[in-house]
């Protein structure tokens, strides 16, 4: 076979990140970096391969982000929603609505609200929106992708009007106040979504998948994978339109039927191809602190309910033993301390968690005994830096003791936990540099509470690019990806500024000007 090769030249290169490591320039064959070096050494080697050559001019190479756990269904079609991030009153959100329902027909959908913000210090209700749209369904989920608000048109459509359950609020009177949380905002988001063709399904994840690399990132951790969003991931890969490295963590199932499936048919973590692999079974273990359904070992301090698991331990227990011993990895959504609790006993009970690196994914209250633990057991975190400004009052939230071990990316990074960055988008923003951003400054500049009462549980920004590339990799049991040294695939990105040369409130500003994967151009700014 004739090798295709690229040299490119010229450039501010960075190879890795821990510590930074760089070089004027590198040779690709075949979709894989096989030589780095000065200019010279480069064209050196690249000039007996009839090697293509691309002149940098100077500018900044760095490894492509990996997003180490995200939904690129729900962000597709959250790109065709509704966007109500930083809507600052109920009435606001209410026009907002009667611009987008004038222009779009059908259910409707709209997404990013936080009542936090709200003028009217209350949450929306149906009765809002029937105000507004009244004749045909609308769901308006909450920032944290566990709670929305249906109009009463969408309750009767979705069922959800005659359910018995704690996750439907009733007002005084035993009449459903149009919001839904957990398991019914579940049911309400697939009803919503059986609207929605097979076809259109597939463009909504292509669309998603062309945003991504826009944002310079290459590779994805796709969580929560029903059926649907598999055989679409499929179709793409098969028909070549799928330009970004996928690794997909299925849902198990409400009988495990796709565990077992997987199982019986020998799926091991890694199945698949160069874009598309199946990495292994994703649970949601509790809710959100923006909702309060993340389980905590003691009461909120601002509400008197500690939240609640979304399973039981037995349950988890026999999706854990099931998928260990299938070769699958386990990621289990943890936010609340006493799910991470359980899901840290679930893992003890297991052998070799290292070396089938089950994650965690959020633990986004853990205490330093907790740290130490999954340290021990050899547990990988896939962690959300957007939410230290997001969650802007998680001290209100926990109370300020509490609040000492909210996000302690720091002390993680200490104990020499292996974990990525990512965003959990549409929940925060996909931008990647957000993250790195969040993750360096911690809300200082935002004069958040938390920044003032952990304000050295920052990363260093070697520290966050290490874990949105490499690190992001090693969660994702990914040893192709992450850097460009030599052997590894070529995912790079070709960016406006480099990071270590400006100011760290700068740093959301860089653009990312072009996206390559095994060296060949996805995008173009």
């Amino acid at each position: 076979m004739i090798p295709v090769a690229k040299a490119f030249i010229n450039g501010n290169v960075y190879v890795s990140f821990r510590p930074p490591i760089k070089v004027e320039a590198f040779l690709v064959v075949n979709g894989r970096v096989t030589k780095t070096g000065s200019t010279g050494e480069v064209l050196k080697a690249a000039k007996p391969l009839g090697a293509e050559v691309v002149d940098l001019g100077g500018k900044t190479v760095l490894p492509g982000f990996i997003d180490a756990h995200m939904h690129l269904d729900e962000l597709g079609e959250y790109l065709g929603m509704l966007d109500l991030r930083g809507v600052r009153s109920i009435e606001e959100l209410k026009e907002k609505l009667r611009k987008f329902a004038e222009e779009k027909e059908g259910w409707i959908r709209g997404h990013g609200w936080d009542q936090e913000l709200f003028e009217e210090k209350r949450w929306p209700t149906r009765h809002d929106l029937d105000e507004v749209v009244s004749d045909r369904p609308v769901l308006l989920s909450r920032v944290c992708l566990h709670a929305a608000v249906l109009n009463t048109k969408a309750l009767e459509e979705t069922g959800l009007i005659d359910w018995d359950s704690e996750d439907v609020l009733r007002d005084e009177n035993g009449e459903p106040t149009g919001i839904v949380k957990e398991e019914a905002f579940t049911h309400a988001v697939q009803k919503f979504n059986e609207m929605i063709s097979e076809e259109e399904y597939a463009k909504s994840i292509l669309r998603a998948a062309e945003y991504v690399l826009s944002k310079g990132v290459t590779g994805v951790g796709f969580v929560s994978v029903g059926e649907r969003a598999l055989r679409a991931l499929s179709r793409l890969d098969a028909e070549g339109k799928l330009k970004i490295r996928v690794k997909a963590y299925l849902n198990p199932g409400e009988n495990l039927e796709v565990l077992n499936s997987l199982k019986r048919l020998g799926v091991r973590n890694g199945f698949g191809g160069k874009k598309l692999k199946i990495g292994g079974i994703k649970v949601l273990a509790d809710g959100s602190l923006g909702a309060r359904t993340a389980w905590l070992s003691s009461p909120y301090s601002d509400a008197e309910t500690r939240g609640h698991p979304n399973v039981t331990k037995e349950w988890l227990e026999l999706v854990a033993r099931e998928a260990h011993e299938a070769e699958l990895q386990m990621a289990v959504h943890a936010i609340g301390d006493a799910t991470l609790d359980m899901v840290l006993d679930v893992y003890e009970s297991l052998k070799d968690v290292e070396k089938a690196g089950h994650r965690i994914e959020h633990a986004s209250l853990m205490r330093p005994d907790q740290i130490e633990r999954a340290k021990r057991l050899g547990v990988r975190l896939a962690i959300q830096p957007h939410f230290v400004i997001t969650d802007w009052w998680v001290v209100e939230r926990v109370g300020a003791e509490r609040a000492k071990w909210a996000y302690p990316f720091r002390s993680i990074a200490k104990a020499g936990i292996p974990f990525g960055l990512s965003t959990d988008s549409p929940v925060e923003p996909l931008d990647p540099w957000e993250t790195v951003y969040a993750a360096v400054t911690r809300g200082k500049y935002e004069n958040l509470p938390l920044a003032v009462l952990t304000g050295d549980e920052a990363l260093t920004l070697e520290e966050a690019l290490h874990a949105y590339t490499a690190g992001s990799a090693e969660v994702l049991m990914e040893n192709d990806l992450g850097s460009l040294e030599e052997g590894k695939l070529a995912d790079f990105i070709v960016v406006s500024e480099d990071p270590f040369e400006v100011n760290e409130r700068k740093l959301r500003e860089i653009r990312v000007l072009e996206t390559y994967l095994g060296g060949e151009r996805v995008f173009k700014a």
